[in-house]
């Protein structure tokens, strides 16, 4: 008996030990320092950040052909003949291996005057296909920050959890030793000592498992910070929910905030933009070109003429018009579908918005369904708290069996493992209301 009493007071020293070395080494990563390597060291948001800068790059001037084009050029043509002439006298005159040679050099300029507009168009499309971009990097980052709470707040729910655990098997294990006692004594039987060493041995690998998923998930976490996965940490475990006034202001303006909207919205100035580009199709378009140049000819003699070597130097400019007064129907088909296509855009907002307003519905009635739940719970874990120490005193006095006592034991656990359940759960289905309402990267964690 003493040889079991001393291994389970070796095991409870094991667990002791590792609880209070992981609490040593663990510095708390606070939910706003786990936004900020995030939006730091997220892949995903490097990426959209990315195709903002690309998106930027595009709708610059140097990408709007209003720019002249500057280009030069440069030749040379060589050539070896042999020529023969016949003259008006019955004579000819012959000439072997007659070289030619040509050279040139010209520095150019295009530049288009006008062209239907089609070019203002385009470039204020590439403006608002930046502000596109900017919007689906938003919903990106969204999409990371939920994924980020939504693993913070489950080290947070089992770090919770591992304390109860914790506590459940400091209780069992003082059992041991009062069943342990008591049988020495004479007070009680075997079986009650094996029941509370069965139940020591069930706790002890319930808190072992429980952290074992906690490392784990503390892994999952430092993915999506996109660190070291061995880097140890502690978050922080305490929930402060909005006030509903705040959130109430919040959801009246959901229609101007969601990103899903927005985005639908830029759609549509993308389709206008096209009309009015495939309408320049049906203007003429003018242009100027201009160059400076320098060319050389050396030609051989010749029945008649001697060989020369000639130089030109000078500038040359020009102006041009060209009408498509006929293209075979394609501008006119291009120009039908690009209304085709606004109207479509149009369509889908609506149908956005539709989509947006349930969404927000459905998150807000989960959200407050949740807080109901967390509050109910909050009153169980009281409730069943209060049972168990009642029925710790009435054990204690040999009033209730141990299978009594233990019961009551677990209703405490299972009460307060479904509170942090429950409070983190109606946590994440706030910021889930948030992202639908437009929100969720305008608040402070």
């Amino acid at each position: 008996m003493k040889r079991t009493r001393l291994q389970f007071t070796l095991l409870s020293l094991l667990f002791v030990l590792q609880g209070v070395v992981g609490v040593a080494q663990e510095q708390v990563l606070s939910k706003a320092e786990a936004i900020a390597q995030t939006l730091e060291n997220n892949y995903n948001i490097a990426v959209a950040g990315n195709s903002v800068l690309i998106a930027e790059n595009n709708a610059d001037l140097l990408n709007s052909n209003y720019l002249p084009t500057v280009f030069g050029l440069a030749g040379t043509n060589y050539s070896v003949q042999d020529q023969s002439t016949d003259r008006d006298d019955g004579g000819s005159f012959d000439l072997n291996n007659a070289k030619s040679e040509t050279y040139n050099a010209s520095v150019n300029l295009e530049y288009t005057l006008f062209d239907g507009l089609g070019r203002l168009y385009n470039y204020r499309s590439l403006k608002e296909t930046y502000n596109l971009s900017k919007l689906e990097a938003r919903e990106t980052i969204e999409n990371t920050v939920l994924q980020l709470f939504s693993v913070y707040y489950e080290v947070a729910r089992l770090t919770k959890n591992v304390e109860i655990l914790e506590q459940t098997l400091e209780i069992s294990r003082n059992r041991v030793k009062r069943a342990g006692y008591q049988f020495d004594y004479g007070q009680n039987t075997k079986l009650e000592v094996l029941n509370a060493e069965v139940d020591v041995t069930n706790d002890s690998i319930n808190l072992m498992n429980t952290r074992q998923l906690l490392q784990n998930t503390k892994r999952d976490l430092n993915v999506v910070l996109a660190r070291d996965l061995k880097e140890g940490f502690a978050v922080d475990t305490n929930v402060v929910f909005i006030p509903k006034i705040q959130l109430e202001s919040y959801i009246d303006m959901a229609e101007e905030n969601n990103v899903r909207v927005l985005q639908s919205e830029s759609a549509i100035t993308l389709s206008e933009y096209d009309i009015q580009s495939s309408k320049a199709r049906f203007l003429p378009t003018v242009g100027l070109s201009g160059s400076y140049g320098w060319n050389q000819s050396i030609s051989p003699a010749s029945a008649f003429f001697g060989g020369s070597t000639r130089q030109n130097t000078g500038w040359q400019g020009g102006l041009s018009l060209r009408w498509n007064l006929f293209d075979g129907g394609t501008s006119i088909t291009q120009f039908k579908n690009a209304k085709i296509a606004k109207n479509n855009q149009e369509l889908l907002k609506q149908q956005i918005k539709l989509e947006v307003a349930r969404d927000v519905a459905n998150a807000l009635g989960n959200y407050e369904n949740l807080v109901e739940v967390f509050e109910i719970q909050e009153q169980n874990v009281i409730t069943n708290k209060n049972n168990f120490e009642r029925s710790r005193e009435r054990f204690n006095l040999g009033q209730i069996t141990s299978i009594e006592f233990r019961q009551a034991q677990i209703n405490l656990i299972n009460a307060q493992t479904n509170k942090n359940l429950a409070k983190y759960e109606a946590k994440f289905a706030e910021l889930q209301l948030l992202q639908q309402i437009g929100q969720l990267l305008n608040i402070e964690f």
